[in-house]
């Protein structure tokens, strides 16, 4: 049901967008604060969506279509409004294009997956994956300015932003070609199976 506590958890996801987009755009170092704040909210809605579901056992076929849609609105989002407002170095807008391109790629290989009834386990390094990117997302929204609003402005927080991105982008390249080689796989078989029953019909013809 659209109104099950996980599924409007992760809605949540998609409708704090907006709110971080507002606060994005004011500039002021309250707001890269609060910024990071939001997208640290919701980020963790990610993990209490799934928690709650299963141990209540009100998983459904919406929130799973739903669920990796909110993840990589969201971080889609905020890596565009990070690369729009110069917050990334021209070397930290690498790790940002490889995260993005592969976002695109697992959201195709689920799609095709999907139609040889078929899907894509998510792996312990995935979620490793997902824990660095979301910390260095936040880190990186708030920035040394919103470091400063609560005392810590004499860490080189975007720095560390970085360094945690750069961290992500490594365990993308990892995690991207695992799926990737599942999806080889998936697709050898279906190719090997189609040519093995038209050989056989080829043979049954009089």
């Amino acid at each position: 049901m659209l109104t099950d506590l996980p599924n409007l958890l992760t809605l949540s996801r998609i409708a704090a967008i907006p709110l971080l987009m507002a606060t994005c755009a004011i500039g002021a170092p309250w707001a890269d604060m609060a910024a990071c704040v939001v997208f640290s909210v919701a980020g963790i809605t990610d993990y209490f969506d799934g928690k709650i579901a299963r141990n209540r056992q009100m998983t459904s076929d919406f929130g799973r279509m739903l669920d990796p849609i909110a993840d990589k609105l969201l971080v889609g989002a905020a890596l565009m409004l990070l690369a729009g407002m110069g917050r990334l170095s021209g070397i930290g807008l690498l790790p940002a294009i490889i995260i993005l391109l592969r976002e695109i790629l697992v959201s195709g290989l689920r799609e095709y997956l999907a139609g040889l009834r078929a899907g894509l386990p998510v792996t312990r390094l995935a979620k490793w994956k997902t824990g660095f990117q979301m910390g260095a997302l936040g880190t990186l929204l708030a920035g040394d300015t919103g470091a400063r609003v609560i005392g810590l402005g004499f860490l080189p927080v975007s720095l560390i932003g970085e360094g945690m991105l750069w961290v992500a982008a490594v365990l993308t390249l990892v995690t991207g070609w695992e799926y990737l080689h599942v999806g080889l796989r998936h697709a050898g078989a279906a190719d090997a199976a189609r040519a093995a029953a038209a050989e056989n019909n080829s043979v049954l013809r009089p």
